[in-house]
């Protein structure tokens, strides 16, 4: 008893002096070089898990958007359907539907280059028809034209059957101007600024088209956009198997760390018991 009391009378200057005694014991520093190297280590092996789910994870998004673009069309509505937001999992996937084209409701996009040609893109809104969004407004990217001709707004009429791309909007700084007409200039393709432009409801995504069969004759003096295929998709995450082998990795590294600090404490442990000892 004596000895604890002498220690709480000492205060913490003495407490400071025992763990310092006690973690510069050369066991002791031994060990911490020892576990030091394996926490570095550990925490070596994190990150190269770390960057092996971040590879695994591009790789399994890539084979993701190459098996929904390169698979067969699959209906607009099985896929999505108006008022719902695509995922990342809808990215790219092809689809079909069917509607009709709308010729008072086509912008340029201007800005947009194509196998390092400028130009500007054809937007056009398609009504589909038939499913849940009967009705719906969907924007179709018709492809890339050097300049924006009257001629590259012909449109087909009546109905169409459209096969292409699901894509995800631009982000939009402003709004479109109201006194912007069929035939004007937009900068990016944001269905949440057309829907205020041309009116609703709207998809949230927009069709970048591939191929187009209508029953109408030939137009006559139209110019066809050059399809600019499906979009890009960058950012495949990580894969998670790889990312708990990061994560179990870092914890060992800790580990390390918290058992030396536990062996420090247990010698600061028996240097009092000591002291008591000899105080009693």
């Amino acid at each position: 008893m004596g000895g604890r009391q002498a220690d709480r009378a000492a205060g913490p200057a003495r407490i400071g002096r025992d763990w310092v005694r006690a973690a510069t014991r050369p066991r002791l520093l031994g060990i911490l070089v020892i576990l030091l190297a394996g926490a570095l280590l550990c925490i070596r092996l994190g990150a190269w898990q770390l960057d092996r789910a971040q590879i695994r994870g591009d790789q399994e998004a890539a084979v993701a958007a190459s098996e929904r673009m390169d698979g067969p069309a699959r209906p607009l509505a099985d896929v999505l359907v108006q008022g719902t937001g695509l995922t990342q999992e809808q990215l790219g996937q092809r689809v079909q539907v069917q509607g009709s084209f709308e010729p008072d409701l086509q912008l340029f996009v201007t800005g947009r280059g194509y196998d390092g040609e400028p130009g500007a893109y054809v937007l056009s809104a398609v009504r589909v028809s038939g499913g849940p969004s009967d009705g719906a407004l969907l924007p179709v990217l018709r492809g890339w034209v050097p300049e924006a001709a009257e001629a590259a707004l012909i449109v087909p009429e009546g109905e169409v059957q459209l096969t292409g791309f699901l894509a995800g909007p631009e982000p939009a700084e402003h709004g479109i101007d109201p006194e912007t007409s069929s035939g004007g200039e937009v900068e990016t393709i944001s269905p949440a600024q057309l829907v205020n432009h041309w009116g609703g409801p709207m998809y949230s995504a927009y069709l970048r088209l591939a191929t187009q069969e209508s029953d109408a004759a030939s137009l006559a003096g139209a110019v066809s956009p050059t399809p600019v295929g499906p979009p890009e998709i960058t950012g495949g995450g990580l894969n998670v198997r790889n990312l708990a082998y990061a994560a179990e990795w870092w914890i060992f590294g800790g580990f390390a760390i918290v058992l030396w600090w536990r062996m420090v404490r247990d010698e600061v442990r028996h240097l009092r018991e000591e002291r008591s000892a000899v105080g009693g």
